[in-house]
């Protein structure tokens, strides 16, 4: 990627091919990142295409920092609008719930069973996911999930670094709940005997 600061520069000035640089260059991130908020590939999609839009609409605003993590707040807004909005309501399919049957296990050394299992896993911590606040799910999302910082992601949240600790702590107590509920999910070595 050419140098990002040039790419601003000229994406301020209305140079979509720049813009769209700087768009191949955070499209995975942006993706990430409202998937595990929407728990949904095509309302991630939609997030990450408004997000898309906002960003360029509002590109001459920029006024310096981290693009990235001015594009995430982006993102995050945007997500969170679609779930505020009716049109949120989405369907989740039975295929969504558990593995892809078309998909092999990842490595030759997992089983049919482990790969179930794993899976099956999965959707019960996006299920979690689900069930928390916006702004816990957010934290979550991207300290655990993405490997941001807790000054990276104070940054995104537009809020202070007390705050996002704060909301990632209960967020985490909430996941830990909602698995403990579903012990026959957890491999034995994290059940907690009680």
């Amino acid at each position: 990627m050419e140098n990002e600061f040039a790419l601003i520069q000229r994406s301020q000035e209305g140079d979509l091919d720049a813009f769209n640089q700087l768009v191949l260059h955070y499209q995975g991130q942006v993706f990430n990142l409202a998937l595990r908020m929407l728990g949904s590939e095509a309302a991630a999609s939609d997030a990450a295409q408004e997000a898309f839009v906002s960003a360029f609409q509002g590109v001459k605003g920029f006024r310096g920092g981290s693009f990235r993590s001015w594009m995430l707040r982006i993102t995050a807004n945007a997500c969170k609008d679609m779930m505020r909005s009716a049109k949120a309501r989405r369907a989740i399919s039975l295929e969504s719930l558990g593995p892809d049957p078309e998909a092999t296990p990842r490595s030759k050394a997992e089983s049919p069973e482990e790969y179930a299992v794993r899976a099956e896993m999965g959707a019960e911590i996006q299920r979690g996911l689900d069930a928390l606040s916006q702004d816990q799910r957010l934290a979550v999302v991207l300290i655990d999930i993405q490997g941001f910082s807790y000054e990276e992601t104070a940054e995104i949240m537009h809020t202070s670094v007390g705050t996002v600790k704060s909301r990632l702590s209960r967020a985490r107590e909430n996941l830990r709940d909602f698995l403990r509920k579903r012990p026959e999910l957890l491999p034995s070595q994290f059940r907690l005997d009680s």
